[in-house]
């Protein structure tokens, strides 16, 4: 049983977030993924919060390759690869990544956040230093964590070009740097800058890591992510990224890199050295996805006259959206409550666009986020602006 001051510990903390309205609602989907879906005791709304932004979650290609996988396979290999092996459709899909992300090599894992956490401990040493983004994913910011206390870390500001020359230039005495950042940053909806960011890594020889998990499908003309978007594909050292968005929207993450580090990251690192390897069915339903994108760019390109008239709609409305050419566009309110009301009012009126407060943006930063997808109809995007014009 456990102790009555834990549990009073856990009633007061959610007493606290009731009273005060940053409660987050968990609504039940009863109903694949896609524009509208139906929520248990509401009935149908409007999705304007998922990743989904290819709108591959239902589609039906993913859907049969994903039979198929488990099919062929069965649920799993009930154990991790270097003990039971590893199943053809999990090198399958790592030759596809590496060719879709422009990397030599590269290896999947059932999350980006398990991904995030196998990279850092794995690659970097006791002598290295770690530059990362202030407002970097938290699973970036937990993997480097996971590094030798002896490591130094330090935080760059936010896209800050000169903070992190000057912070290169302090660390000429460590024996690798890396440079740490989002392409697409998941709660303002920016891009790095990616151009400059390679060439002040080739100037200190530092290494380069872009975690790419809102960038891939959704940048660059045939969806291949961030250094696409600025011409820059082939040209950054380390990549990761997630199966669970744009690729199919299911499970699973990847690190891509070089040959060698990839083999390091298989004899080395314990995410998939102690935990089992993605169940076939997700390899095979996000290889399909990444083949549905190289078949058919015109999907990449739906998205993106998408989120350009979604864009438009907004800012006819009088909402402030800083421009960007991603699919995120964060609505900011400030207050907590405020922005968690403003979300329950949307969804009365059939939208879900869900409002972030802390802790998983600062506080006084809260927002509403909307995330545009390939296959919202323009009916469905009307239907947004209707609501979002009531509000």
């Amino acid at each position: 049983m456990p102790s009555a001051l834990f549990e009073n510990r856990c009633t007061d903390l959610i007493n606290d977030l009731t009273s005060s309205g940053q409660l987050k609602p968990f609504y039940q989907i009863e109903s694949p993924m896609r524009p509208i879906v139906n929520i248990d005791g509401h009935g149908e709304v409007l999705v304007l919060c998922a990743n989904n932004y290819l709108g591959l979650a239902d589609h039906p290609e993913v859907i049969q390759a994903g039979i198929d996988g488990i099919r062929d396979y069965g649920a799993g290999t009930a154990s991790v690869r270097f003990i039971c092996g590893t199943l053809k459709c999990h090198r399958d899909l790592e030759k596809k990544i590496a060719g879709f992300i422009g990397t030599e090599a590269s290896l999947s894992y059932v999350s980006c956040w398990n991904a995030n956490e196998a990279l850092f401990p794995t690659l970097c040493g006791p002598d290295d230093v770690l530059l990362s983004d202030e407002l970097n994913h938290a699973s970036i910011i937990d993997g480097c964590r996971l590094v030798s206390k002896k490591t130094a870390k330090h935080i760059y500001k936010h896209n800050d070009l000169n903070d992190l020359e000057d912070k290169l230039k302090q660390s000429g005495d460590y024996q690798c740097r890396w440079v740490i950042t989002d392409g697409v940053f998941s709660m303002e909806g920016d891009v790095c800058p990616l151009p400059e960011l390679i060439e002040l890594c080739e100037k200190y020889e530092a290494m380069l890591v872009v975690d790419d998990s809102h960038g891939i499908g959704v940048l660059g003309k045939r969806g291949r992510g961030t250094p696409e978007h600025f011409d820059k594909f082939g040209q950054v050292d380390v990549i990761t990224g997630t199966l669970g968005k744009s690729l199919g929207g299911a499970a699973g993450g990847y690190i891509g890199a070089s040959q060698k580090a990839i083999e390091v990251l298989e004899q080395r690192g314990r995410p998939s050295l102690f935990s089992n390897a993605l169940p076939a069915t997700v390899a095979y339903s996000a290889g399909k996805a990444i083949e549905v994108i190289e078949n058919d760019p015109s999907i990449v390109t739906r998205l993106h006259d998408n989120v350009a008239k979604f864009r438009e709609g907004l800012a006819n409305l009088g909402f402030q959206c800083t421009p960007s050419p991603t699919a995120i566009i964060p609505i900011m309110i400030g207050d907590e409550a405020e922005a968690l009301k403003k979300s329950a009012r949307l969804f009365e009126l059939g939208v879900l666009a869900i409002g972030f407060a802390f802790p998983v943006v600062p506080r006084g930063e809260a927002r509403i986020r909307v995330q545009v997808s390939a296959a919202l109809t323009d009916e469905h995007i009307q239907r947004a602006m209707d609501a979002f014009a009531k509000l």
